[in-house]
């Protein structure tokens, strides 16, 4: 299926779920997957992004809080959008304090110190959908790809979805960053047989 296609039936899937218990202990799995999967000892600096409460999405913030808890080393950053240029800068983030809705309701840090891309040592990333080569399927702006792309070779990219991967993406492109892993409540997938963390 295309991304048209599969963003249509994948944002639906999420609007749908079944009762805030559910997507609860969904978030529950995925999270304890991003601990179970990476060793994260030897991590600097960790990229996460903030949940888009409106379609459902995973809620990272128990992510975010067991890193300040258990791993006060890393730094975490978050995306903050600029308009001007679309491109995605990842500003420090230590708590949930300082996050205001952008123009598209996205909760975003306000202020904070930017961190060049080629700092960032593993990117959590979110999907709409992901397929089994590990393409995503986003919102369709590409600011998440062309973020990725100035990343260095061997950032670890980790998709977090709510659902399976479909079996494939129709009209991937040259511009798709495909991801190294894929971690879903009920499974962690690897498109590479070692990376630095695992």
């Amino acid at each position: 299926m295309t991304k048209a296609e599969l963003r249509k039936i994948y944002l639906a899937k999420q609007r749908d779920l079944a009762c805030e218990g559910e997507r609860i202990e969904k978030n529950r799995k995925i999270a304890e997957r991003v601990f179970a999967t990476f060793d994260l000892t030897t991590v600097k600096i960790l990229h996460c992004f903030i949940t888009i409460k409106k379609f459902n999405e995973i809620d990272t913030f128990p992510i975010f809080e067991r890193i300040w808890n258990d791993f006060p080393q890393i730094i975490t950053v978050a995306p903050r959008v600029d308009f001007g240029t679309h491109n995605i800068e990842s500003i420090v983030i230590r708590d949930r304090g300082g996050l205001v809705p952008n123009v598209w309701g996205i909760e975003e840090p306000r202020t904070g110190e930017i961190i060049d891309e080629r700092s960032i040592d593993i990117a959590l990333v979110p999907g709409i959908a992901f397929d089994m080569q590990f393409h995503r399927v986003g919102y369709g702006k590409g600011f998440y790809d062309r973020f990725l792309s100035k990343c260095r070779h061997d950032c670890v990219k980790v998709g977090l979805s709510l659902f399976p991967p479909a079996e494939s993406i129709d009209d991937v492109n040259d511009h798709d960053v495909p991801m190294d892993y894929l971690i879903t409540p009920d499974e962690s997938l690897t498109a590479v047989l070692s990376k630095r963390f695992v």
